[in-house]
């Protein structure tokens, strides 16, 4: 059976030389190359989405790929493919280095310039190791390895205040009450309040995870904390000034972590861009901007857009921006915010009602907002408009009323 090995990489030239290579290997099979690590994973997670069987058996990172660092790239995809075998090639084959990059979860790495002899005894090595796993594994790998992993949504601010958190909550509670395995993460380092919402203390926080490069489940465990609700969460540190101790790569790493062991993973960023947010912004599957519809919150939202856009965090197509506090009588409509940001608009827009909130949020009890409270019908439609929440599943008490939790009908998927 020949050898499926998917080669990555930003340089045209380093890449042709690579694919020269390996097309004079035995049994090899390369395939069509991608160009930077938001393609290798998306290429991953489709072929795994199909078929565990149909992930190449070998992929061949080169250092200068981007804009994800090369250790990173394979630290992601060591915990989301763990039958696929990573092979980095690099200038610097040193002792360090190599450390490093098994510490990643790489399986081989490769000296430039590239020899034959070296690429071929990496690559027959890793592909055996991947095939060995998966005889190991049999019919259950597919379980195992889902590839897709969780759905990632990261909830921020166009500025302080348009209630970000109290989306992120709820968004979490509608897909945990649904009977996704649900966490949520407090993401917002300095000013995070989800504890706050929640009346929770707890002494450990994510930066806990911070300086581990290796997030066994047991660690894992040891840093969440488990709501009543059955929410998982990571919370943010109590001393703002630690927030500093989380950075890119270890957001990167911590949610990676948690995408592959919950269904649904929403994390909760705050207003201001952190290079830890900014890093989970790039790699979540959904992208929300909250607002509220006024002039200054709309103009926030487009400079959000905009700086994210410059800074190739996300495009703005590729964003969905939520409107909190909507009333009919407000001159902003989610149809202009639409027009003045450049994104998608949530079809689903929350009421202005603070009056429901004020009760729970004030004695910390988030999670216990009445299930006839609009504001709380609104965001669990937002979750089933978002694919967050599981159509056929109903909550406790709505039973074959035809309505989900919080009294909202569920659409159709």
């Amino acid at each position: 059976m020949p050898t499926r090995i998917l080669p990555a990489g930003a340089d045209p030239d380093a890449v042709r030389s690579l694919i020269t290579l390996l097309s004079q290997l035995p049994d090899a099979e390369p395939q069509p190359p991608v160009v930077d690590s938001t393609q290798l994973v998306d290429t991953l997670a489709r072929l795994a989405a199909e078929s565990v069987d149909e992930l190449p058996e070998v992929v061949v990172v080169h250092e200068r790929i981007g804009p994800v660092p090369a250790l990173e790239l394979i630290r992601e995809v060591a915990l989301r493919f763990p039958a696929v075998g990573v092979i980095l090639v690099t200038t610097d084959a040193g002792p360090g280095l190599f450390s490093a990059a098994m510490d990643s979860g790489a399986r081989g790495l490769v000296a430039l310039p590239l020899s034959y002899e070296e690429l071929a005894s990496r690559v027959q090595a890793v592909a055996q190791w991947s095939t060995g796993v998966r005889r190991h594994l049999g019919h259950g790998a597919s379980d195992m390895f889902g590839g897709v992993g969780g759905t990632v949504v990261t909830v921020s601010g166009a500025k302080g205040g348009t209630g970000a958190t109290l989306t992120a909550i709820q968004l979490a509670l509608a897909a945990q009450a649904s009977g996704r395995a649900t966490a949520l993460v407090d993401l917002d380092l300095q000013t995070g309040d989800i504890a706050s919402y929640l009346d929770i203390q707890f002494r450990r926080s994510v930066v806990d995870l911070a300086a581990i490069t290796d997030i066994s489940p047991r660690v894992l465990a040891d840093a969440v904390f488990r709501h009543d609700t059955g929410l998982v969460l990571l919370l943010a540190p109590a001393e703002g000034e630690r927030g500093e101790e989380v950075t890119d790569r270890a957001a990167r790493q911590i949610v990676s972590a948690l995408r592959s062991r919950y269904e649904v993973v929403v994390v909760d960023c705050g207003a201001q861009l952190s290079g830890a947010g900014a890093a989970v912004v790039e790699m979540a599957d959904l992208a929300l901007l909250v607002t509220t519809p006024d002039v200054i919150a709309v103009r926030a939202a487009k400079r959000t857009v905009r700086m994210w856009d410059r800074l190739q965090i996300r495009k703005a197509e590729e964003t969905t921006v939520v409107v909190n506090r909507h009333s009919r009588s407000t001159e902003i409509q989610p149809a202009l915010v639409q027009r003045i940001t450049g994104t998608a608009v949530a079809r689903t827009a929350i009421p202005a009602n603070f009056k429901e909130l004020q009760a729970v949020v004030d004695a910390g009890r988030a999670h216990e907002l009445d299930s006839r409270s609009t504001v709380k019908q609104a965001l669990w439609g937002l979750a089933g408009e978002l694919g967050l929440v599981r159509a056929a599943e109903t909550a406790a008490g709505h039973r074959g009323s035809g309505r989900g939790p919080g009294g909202f009908r569920r659409r159709k998927e």
